[in-house]
């Protein structure tokens, strides 16, 4: 509790300058609820009438938020608007608007950083330095120059004091998640705490140069000897965590339509190895570009792609991949049963989920793509949606999966400018084949059996241990069962109804098996039915009728008959 308190009153500007912010743009009523804003003493005047903001949506107030206060919640923003399960969807369309459009550094202070990190003199580790950067972004700005040796390179630098800056700010932020989650039910339904640390995790990530550079080289390995797929160099002698330096490359953006054209590129050409690039680092190698859009792609001689800014990078484990795979082949027969299982094996189920509403769900999104012709159907929309859907059912989806989705999603746009005619979901599918062949392949079967055995032989070594603890558990009273089935409810109703319709049939089978028998006896003897003298059959048929009436009472009053 001291160490929060004290991190408030050194932060105390950031969190009165981010309270006039959420004032401006008409969230002062959550100003006015968290407990820590009370201690800055706003003044009432400065909270606008709620009517001022009527024209404007709740994502576009949110994007002037986070564009008031500076690169750090920029960036932020820019990875949020990667996780559509956790946001909104109006929200995700602003925070994508997010652009770096931030002044760059003095260059005199880009020198001090140079010198700092690389311990030498900077005109002994450049023939040549421009000045002037290429492009300023939130965290970082590039500039173009010349090593010893005479290669160009480019040289990307951070800007200074911004990983403090950024650590402040995350600390602001998961305290005031902490307290929004006390407060707010909106913000304990999307579990802001866990939501902050994920996007914090992303963020820290970014601000460590070297964690590119290997990034970088990773992907560049997946391309040894492809002509066709190009990416720049990592100067390791010159770089640190603040300072990369890459080959410099010059090239024609995807998105320039018309350069590409009067170049004499094949767009279609372009098309397919970039999109094939891309299946090949998602389904063969499971580390892949994570924001492929059309800036950091360029077209060089040859039809060749180059990728660029290696920051954002997804993660795929071989499981990972083999359950991506069925998804794609089931989404490709339109099987709602392999759907289903394909996104249960991909996700975490809660106790509370909703396995036959999804059920549902999932049936209406194929009937949503049935019949739809294959170059027609966006794999990224349809895996987005599948997700979006285990999502609101509880079904908690890895975030590389979800980074996935978006990836697809933007690597679908730059080959629908490019080639429009172009099948993603047929492009694809070998790609899922290849992985579901490699999954059965003799040595991918022996190293799964290996596995199991290792696994079973520690639970037969640790079993006599959990078996003296769980009954120490149970001699002591503190073992809790719980079993969840879904439909369980229903499912005891009918099983109660075909019992008491048995427990009818049975009694009043016995009834009248009782009643002939003494009946016929009785005619034989030609005699009143009396057993040591005592009439059997009235007092026999009188308890069989209270007892058949009385059942009868129990199973209809229970209304479950």
């Amino acid at each position: 509790m001291i160490a929060m308190f004290g991190k408030r009153i050194r932060h105390m500007n950031r969190y009165r300058e981010i309270a006039l912010s959420l004032i401006r743009h008409g969230f002062g009523y959550i100003v006015e609820e968290m407990d820590v804003f009370h201690m800055l003493s706003v003044p009432r005047r400065l909270f606008p009438e709620s009517g001022r903001f009527e024209r404007k949506t709740v994502g576009e107030r949110i994007r002037s938020v986070t564009q008031d206060l500076g690169p750090a919640f920029v960036k932020l923003g820019q990875i949020a608007s990667t996780r559509p399960d956790l946001i909104p969807e109006d929200i995700i369309k602003e925070l994508e608007k997010l652009q770096d459009q931030v002044d760059p550094f003095p260059f005199d202070e880009v020198r001090q950083i140079i010198e700092s990190e690389l311990k030498a003199p900077m005109d002994t580790l450049f023939a040549a330095f421009e000045e002037t950067p290429l492009a300023a972004a939130s965290i970082g700005q590039v500039h173009f120059a010349i090593l010893d040796s005479g290669e160009r390179v480019a040289v990307k630098i951070q800007r200074p004091s911004i990983a403090e800056t950024i650590r402040t700010d995350l600390e602001i932020l998961e305290n005031l998640a902490s307290i929004a989650e006390r407060r707010f039910d909106w913000a304990s339904r999307y579990q802001a705490q866990s939501m902050i640390a994920e996007f914090a995790k992303a963020l820290l990530a970014e601000l460590d140069y070297t964690i590119e550079g290997k990034n970088a080289e990773r992907i560049a390995r997946q391309f040894e000897g492809d002509p066709h797929l190009f990416i720049p160099k990592v100067y390791w002698r010159h770089s640190s965590r603040k300072v990369l330096v890459m080959e410099f490359i010059t090239g024609i953006k995807l998105s320039r339509l018309d350069d590409l054209e009067s170049g004499g590129y094949d767009r279609k050409l372009l098309a397919e190895r970039f999109i094939n690039s891309v299946f090949h680092q998602i389904f063969v190698e499971g580390f892949f570009h994570a924001d492929p859009h059309p800036g950091n792609l360029l077209a060089l001689p040859g039809e060749t792609v180059a990728f660029l800014d290696f920051g954002m990078v997804g993660r795929l484990t071989p499981e990972m991949k083999t359950d991506l795979s069925a998804l794609v082949i089931a989404l490709m027969r339109q099987r709602t049963e392999g759907i289903m299982q394909a996104v249960l094996q991909l996700g975490l189920v809660d106790d509370d989920a909703n396995v036959a509403e999804l059920r549902r769900d999932i049936e209406f999104l194929r009937e949503k793509y049935y019949d739809v012709p294959l170059h027609d159907i966006s794999l990224g929309e349809a895996v987005t949606d599948l997700f979006d859907a285990a999502y609101r059912h509880r079904v908690r989806i890895p975030a590389d999966f979800i980074l996935l989705g978006k990836t697809l999603l933007i690597a679908e746009g730059v080959v629908e400018r490019l080639d429009p005619e172009l099948s993603i979901v047929q492009m694809a599918e070998p790609f899922g084949r290849r992985l579901l062949i490699e999954r059965f392949h003799p040595k991918q079967v022996k190293d799964s059996l290996w596995k199991d055995v290792l696994e079973y032989g520690d639970l037969l070594v640790t079993f006599p241990r959990q078996m003296k603890e769980l009954l120490a558990m149970v001699k002591k009273g503190r073992l809790r069962l719980e079993i969840g089935v879904p439909e369980l409810e229903r499912f005891l109703r009918n099983m109660d109804r075909i019992g008491n319709r048995l427990s009818f049939s049975i009694v009043l089978l016995s009834f009248s098996i009782i009643m002939t028998g003494l009946i016929i006896g009785s005619s034989l003897e030609r005699q009143p039915s009396f057993v040591w003298n005592i009439p059997a059959i009235e007092i026999g048929f009188f308890v069989a009728t209270a007892m058949f009436v009385w059942l009868l009472y129990s199973i209809f009053k229970s209304g479950r008959f």
